[in-house]
């Protein structure tokens, strides 16, 4: 069993768009489905599907990639890890990587990306980051 699942989760994705593969499955959890929100609504994925087999849940991810066949995704990483949370204050979370990157955000609201989070004035802990 994994033990950090968002961490597995953004490492299926950085692989398989490493390698240029159309979809990924990663194992099914709520908060892997609430960031796979926020990404598809950013433009980083083309979307996903949840997928139920032999009574076990797994996601789809359609990877998305530009005209010339480059990843959208430049990096992806975790911030905030099990043995080390990391926790932004709403005044940290205006811009990351000049707007061209997201932070995703685990707040009161529902995880959302940094600048959700900005303008709607709370902070919270920083999952991770992509851009």
């Amino acid at each position: 069993m994994v033990n950090d699942i968002i961490a597995d989760s953004l490492t299926r994705i950085r692989n398989a768009s490493m390698r240029r593969l159309d979809t990924t499955t990663l194992y099914y959890a709520k908060i892997v489905v609430s960031i796979l929100e926020v990404f598809q609504a950013k433009g980083f994925i083309e979307g996903y599907k949840v997928i139920e087999k032999d009574k076990k849940q797994s996601i789809n991810v359609v990877l998305k990639y530009d005209e010339k066949g480059h990843s959208v995704i430049n990096e992806i990483t975790r911030i905030s890890k099990p043995g080390r949370r990391v926790y932004k204050a709403r005044n940290e979370l205006k811009r990351f990587k000049n707007g061209y990157g997201t932070i995703v955000v685990s707040t009161s609201k529902g995880v959302i990306a940094n600048d959700d989070a900005y303008k709607s004035n709370v902070g919270g802990e920083a999952l991770c980051s992509i851009w």
